[in-house]
């Protein structure tokens, strides 16, 4: 027999408990790493942007206390000074000139027209103007740092080469303005620095994350393995008591049979071999006094009287195992029956109120029903000592129920119920979806079935009460 490719592919029971275990867990923990991701990135970016912002202060006010050691500088010489006064300018930019700070710290100067006067370490900018200047990125240069001087000074940030290395690198410029020189004073700081440290605060975040994920996944991993081994341990143990549970079925099922078989055969022991010996003897009397002239009609007549009783020993064994009226009339008549043999056989007065349930039962809900109430008529008969049985079965919303009571001896279910007659009843019914309940006192024992409503078909019932 081959199997096709979707056979092979389609999960088995245990893996798609797993999967229904496991698929769960896994959607929740990818959403919990999500969130926890998006949280996390957003507190860093807010951490970066308060941190890039902290060390641009920083610098700003560094840059504002460069600024005012330079006018302090020059303010002698600025104060008494005229706008003319091109000597003090002079002496100005020569202090200005000679202040420098750090490797690529310098001040410069611009006038109001965008000449550079002082640029000490880029010495090839001054005496050229240069108010149209702007660096790589397209942003002006000069003429930004001339219109903060114009009203009073301020920050401006742009692309500039370092003077150490002649490489580009942001910088911030603080200016101020000596008005009656016309003159934008200012210095610069780099901020790659800063940048850099952004960066790797940056890189250090990424990392945290990608740990917190890692770790989540090495958790979860965990976890599922966790899953994994206990649903593996669950289905091993589970497997064992089924086939412990299968195994004993299987005894019991063996057992009953061989019950029943033993039964039949003591049966048709005692009862159909005896009379068909009879038969057999009678019969044969009746040759050896035919041979003699005798009268043989007494024995024929005694020998046909023998087979009458072997023909109704049959059919209560062919009745026993399996009820022609059952298939053929429904369960109220075959139940009717078997309450009338039983009181005969027994002498114990019994009463069956029913309905004609006709065709109202599906064939499996009527062999289990009347096996309860044959099983248990049984049981009475060995066991309980009644007088009286009381057998009850209608239909309902939820199904049918059939209720049999005794006012026998009782017995503890707790400590009998696990007999194989009980157990037969119990299996019957639940197998097909019932409930089955046994309730024994010293004043009787009570047994209720129910069957639920997939097992009533259509068919109005008629009720019907037979006292046997």
């Amino acid at each position: 027999m081959r199997v096709s490719l979707r056979d092979r592919m389609r999960p088995s029971y245990g893996q798609k408990v797993f999967l229904l275990a496991t698929l769960p867990l896994v959607l929740a923990v990818a959403c919990i790493a999500t969130l926890v991701a998006y949280q996390s990135r957003q507190l860093a970016e807010e951490e970066i942007a308060f941190l890039e912002e902290t060390l641009l202060e920083t610098k700003q006010a560094e840059l504002r206390n460069y600024m005012s050691l330079a006018r302090n500088a020059i303010y002698h010489i600025y104060g008494p000074a005229g706008p003319d006064d091109e000597e003090a300018k002079e002496r100005a930019a020569q202090i200005l000139a000679a202040m420098t700070y750090g490797k690529d710290g310098f001040f410069f100067v611009y006038d109001y027209d965008g000449t550079n006067l002082v640029s000490s370490k880029q010495t090839e900018l001054i005496t050229r103007n240069w108010i149209d200047l702007t660096d790589s990125t397209g942003t002006p240069v000069v003429q930004p740092l001339i219109d903060l001087a114009r009203r009073g000074g301020g920050y401006h940030e742009y692309v500039w080469p370092k003077p150490s290395t002649g490489e580009e690198s942001p910088i911030v410029s603080y200016v101020i303005g000596l008005q009656d020189w016309r003159w934008a004073v200012g210095t610069g700081i780099f901020i790659d620095d800063v940048r850099a440290e952004v960066a790797a605060t940056r890189a250090e975040m990424e990392a945290r994350i990608r740990d917190t994920f890692l770790w989540i996944a090495a958790i979860t991993s965990v976890v599922l393995l966790g899953v994994f081994a206990s649903g593996m341990l669950i289905n091993i143990r589970e497997r064992r008591l089924a086939d412990s549970k299968l195994a004993v079925l299987t005894q019991r099922i063996v057992d009953t049979q061989e019950e029943e078989r033993a039964r039949v055969a003591r049966e048709l022991h005692d009862s159909i071999s005896q009379i068909l010996v009879g038969i057999r003897y009678g019969l044969e009397l009746a040759l050896r006094r035919i041979d003699g002239g005798g009268a043989v009609k007494p024995t024929l007549e005694k020998a046909g009287d023998q087979l009458n009783l072997a023909i109704h020993e049959v059919r209560r064994i062919s009745r026993d195992l399996r009820p022609a009226a059952l298939d053929d009339l429904g369960l109220s008549p075959a139940l009717k029956t078997l309450c009338e043999e039983f009181e005969t056989r027994t002498g114990i007065r019994t009463r069956l109120d029913t309905v004609a349930l006709r065709n109202s039962l599906s064939a499996e809900g009527k062999t289990a029903l009347f096996r309860v109430a044959q099983e248990a008529l049984t049981n009475i008969e060995r066991h309980a000592g009644a007088t009286e049985v009381k057998l009850r079965i209608k239909p309902h919303r939820r199904g049918a129920a059939l209720t049999i009571s005794d006012n026998g001896r009782g017995f503890a279910p707790r400590r009998q119920g696990q007999g194989i007659g009980l157990r037969n009843m119990a299996e019957r019914i639940e197998h097909l979806g019932g409930t089955f309940r046994i309730s024994s006192s010293p004043e009787g024992t009570r047994i209720e079935a129910n069957l639920p409503a997939h097992h009533l078909t259509s068919g109005a019932p008629a009720r019907e009460t037979a006292e046997a």
